[in-house]
């Protein structure tokens, strides 16, 4: 597996209106694990989210708003501009998903990059998960693409909202033997 998805690693996740522990941690170890495998292809996805989202709580949803289209806090965080050029977040790699109003979607295996191309298009010979919330949208991203697309999900590379919600998700990744602690290399 020479690909690694990288879910929603924004600034509202991270450091924003719904930072997430583990979060910049886990930023730092995905970009120096990538760093140390430049052959690695990468894909983000990215929650991207209209002011009018159904899943903030001022339109009677349980999060506070977050990812908000062209807002400081949907941007990916700035850690992955230290890669080389070709792992950099850039139209081809980045996935969108949330922009539909009246649609939750933590997965990101539909996500569309600005060419219109979905993830799960790109995903054909396995991949490494890595990303933010681990109990959230990385479990809804591998539970929908187990049955399609061989995967390991990276520990030390996963923020979290909550640590008992988290270990509830370690364990379900665990129960699929696909939870990784510690990697050498992404083939």
């Amino acid at each position: 597996m020479k690909q690694l998805v990288v879910i929603d690693c924004q600034n509202d996740f991270i450091t924003g209106s719904l930072a997430c522990e583990n979060a910049q941690e886990a930023v730092d170890y995905i970009v120096e694990l990538l760093k140390a495998h430049p052959e690695t292809d990468v894909f983000y996805t990215l929650d991207w989210h209209s002011p009018n989202h159904m899943s903030f709580k001022k339109n009677g949803g349980i999060w506070p708003d977050h990812c908000v289209q062209h807002s400081p806090g949907a941007r990916l965080s700035e850690a992955f501009q230290q890669l080389p050029p070709a792992q950099q977040p850039h139209i081809g790699n980045m996935f969108y998903k949330g922009a539909n109003d009246n649609l939750e979607e933590y997965s990101g295996v539909q996500a569309k990059n600005q060419e219109g191309i979905v993830l799960k298009d790109y995903l054909k010979s396995g991949a490494y998960i890595a990303g933010i919330a681990s109990e959230y949208c990385v479990k809804e991203t591998v539970f929908e693409l187990l049955d399609t697309v061989e995967l390991k999900v990276l520990e030390p590379g996963l923020g979290y909202v909550s640590l008992d919600t988290h270990q509830q998700a370690l364990a379900a990744y665990q129960e699929k033997d696909l939870l990784v602690h510690h990697v050498d290399s992404l083939v």
